[in-house]
């Protein structure tokens, strides 16, 4: 039975909700039926067609309208005298600041990507307001609490980084099907339905030797003396045939990697246009572009079937004249999209030929899809639940139970009996930088760096500040905001193009630069270090951070899909230290426990366990069924304090 104490203490409570999507909706629901007056949402997203299998709040009249506003009106029909109020916005504008934070008594963040995580985590530090971490993929999910000066803060934690690949493997030596979907996907599709005046690696090959063709300048342009059947043979015979033969003039390259064949249509193909089995009037009559379809044309069903490479040579050439006769308008400025089946249609058949060339099994339509679409299919049970947890958490945040805090893990299977796993949240990392102020590292050339270098790549991307203000010294190099007159607009675009050792407070070793980002309430210190050369491959950024932490994905390449979509790790990037007196938890590092709780699970002796916790790295909500991708994680870094 709930206390006086904690009607009380829900009933009073103004709650700030960032997210209405899979974990949204449920948590929304729990909140006004647990008795929660004040709730305030938070959502940039609208409704798609994809939501609506675990969404229950949004029926298929809503699609297009916003999340937020559905959500809130679903839920008041049957609470009506909850007050709930609906902010259909990005949760990093402006308006969003500290002081708006300071007005709630708790904030459950329900996202689906680091960033906003990132910046609602630094926001909630700033205004000293609690924070209710959570994410599901699949069958898995986390709850975590995050309270200033108590416990860790979300970024204490090294978080996964998004999976990224050498320009090389992906353009000359590709040795897996995710490779090959990078390129029809980044590369090709690109190339021929997006900006043709973006420069990319496709553009590069095309341009630097004679082609095939007598018009090597402009190999992905339509010519008005051609069909687009014939149109569509030449970019596959540059694709596959000639650009493949180019590689193989290389014998570097091939000395220790098996070589690709060229794939030329005339060996595939017959000579007359593709003939069309299927009916092609559905597509016509059809106002959705995004459900045209080169299967439904060529009469192919399935898409479990791993097409032959006939198939896919058909698929490439009718998905090549679909969108430059149904969707002409849309050519040129396309991006691939997930719910978009001709491009996905595309994708899954210029991966398959170009997997076929370099010896790589083929994948079928279902499996490509969750490859390029980055898809861990949800499962809204686990949303509930973890939607529950949250609402556990909140009502001890609420009532200041700070030893009765606890992260809780969803696990997949069972660990002596058991499926939800609490851990004691731990105690603040010293050494990070955003709610221990820990001084940063920086290695760059100073002598060939601009400051737009170091604003990209590492206050914005690495730090993840959105308003940044950069000083040396007493010196304002540079400021972002809405009050700047015009004459200091232009002065700040000036310096970032300025090298910063040409500052007149030169930018060279030995140098402090305070960086701050006004809106969040974040600062910190970067020490600068000159170094002449670096790693192309390895540090392609062309400067190295230290003591500012993500965890790189490459490590022995450690993630691989699966057919259904999921995403799981090969055992010996998954193996875990048995070792009785610690406990593995989501970051996959081993924690000195000082007493385990009695109703902590003892998961050292499953394996299994280990494995699914190493999972829970980095979990989103999964409005876009976003692929998880896992790290091998270092048992020897950030060992912690358990809360006394």
């Amino acid at each position: 039975m709930a206390s006086h104490h904690q009607f009380s203490a829900v009933k009073g409570a103004k709650v700030l909700m960032v997210g209405a999507g899979g974990i949204g909706c449920e948590l929304l629901k729990t909140l006004a039926l647990s008795g929660f007056q004040d709730i305030h949402i938070i959502d940039m997203d609208t409704i798609e067609v994809s939501n609506l299998n675990r969404q229950f709040l949004f029926r298929k009249s809503h699609v297009g309208l916003s999340k937020a506003k559905v959500a809130r009106d679903a839920v008041l029909r049957f609470r009506p005298h909850v007050s709930i109020t609906s902010y259909h916005a990005n949760v990093k504008n402006q308006e969003f600041n500290v002081d708006f934070f300071k007005q709630f008594n708790v904030v459950l963040n329900g996202l689906d990507n680091l960033d906003a995580r990132r910046h609602v985590n630094r926001l909630c530090l700033a205004a000293d307001v609690p924070l209710v971490e959570s994410g599901t993929t699949g069958f898995l999910g986390q709850v975590t609490v995050h309270v200033k000066g108590r416990t860790e803060c979300y970024e204490c934690q090294p978080k996964p980084a998004p999976k990224t690949y050498p320009v090389c493997t992906i353009t000359s030596t590709p040795s897996k099907f995710v490779h090959c979907i990078v390129w029809a996907k980044d590369l090709l599709f690109a190339k021929l339905f997006g900006d043709k005046n973006q420069e990319n690696d496709l553009n590069v090959r095309s341009s630097d030797s004679a082609s095939s063709s007598n018009h090597a300048e402009d190999i992905f342009e339509l010519y008005k003396d051609e069909t687009i059947e014939q149109y569509g043979r030449r970019v596959f015979d540059h694709v596959f045939g000639y650009n493949i033969e180019v590689a193989l003039s290389n014998d570097d390259t091939w000395k220790n990697r098996n070589k690709p064949r060229p794939i030329y249509s005339r060996d595939i193909l017959p000579d007359e246009p593709t003939k069309q089995n299927g009916n092609s009037d559905k597509n016509c009559a059809t106002d959705d572009q995004s459900s045209i379809s080169a299967m439904t044309s060529l009469g192919m069903k399935n898409p479990q079937e791993i097409w032959s490479l006939m198939e896919n040579s058909r698929i490439f050439i009718e998905a090549i004249k679909l969108f430059f006769t149904k969707r002409e308008k849309d050519v040129g400025n396309l991006t691939f999209d997930k719910d978009d089946q001709l491009a996905v249609e595309f994708v899954t058949a210029a991966a398959n030929i170009r997997a076929e060339s370099f010896g790589i099994p083929m994948h079928s339509l279902f499996e490509s899809k969750g490859i390029a679409g980055n898809i861990v299919h949800a499962v809204a049970t686990t949303n509930a639940i973890i939607a529950g947890l949250i609402v556990i958490e909140a009502i001890k945040v609420l009532q200041n139970e700070a030893n009765n805090y606890r992260m809780t893990y969803c696990l997949e299977h069972p660990s002596r009996k058991m499926l939800l796993m609490p851990v004691e949240p731990f105690e603040p990392n010293k050494s990070c930088y955003v709610c221990s102020e820990t001084p940063l590292s920086l290695e760059i050339n100073t002598h060939k760096a601009k400051l737009r270098d170091f604003v990209e790549k590492i206050v914005k991307a690495k730090l993840g500040m959105n308003f940044p203000l950069i000083m040396h010294g007493s010196a304002l190099l540079y400021e972002v905001g809405d009050d700047l007159d015009e004459d200091m607009v232009a002065n700040y675009a000036a310096n970032l193009e300025k090298v910063l050792s040409e500052f007149p407070s030169p930018v060279v070793s030995g140098t402090i630069l305070s960086v701050e980002d006004l809106q969040q309430e974040l600062s910190c210190s970067i020490n600068i270090k000159h170094r002449d050369e670096f790693d192309e491959e390895k540090e392609p950024d062309g400067m190295v951070l230290s003591g500012w932490h993500q965890t790189s994905l490459e490590k022995g390449d450690s993630s691989k899909t699966l057919g259904n979509g999921e995403s799981t790790s090969t055992p010996s990037a998954m193996e875990a230290d048995k070792n009785e007196d610690s406990d593995i938890v989501a970051s996959g590092r081993k924690r000195k426990l000082d007493k385990a709780p009695s109703s902590a699970v003892d998961i050292s002796s499953s394996a299994n366990e280990a494995n699914s916790l190493k999972k829970l790295e980095e979990l989103d909500d999964n409005d876009d069924d976003d692929l998880v991708m896992l790290d091998d994680g270092d048992s020897a870094m950030n060992k912690k304090k358990r809360l006394q």
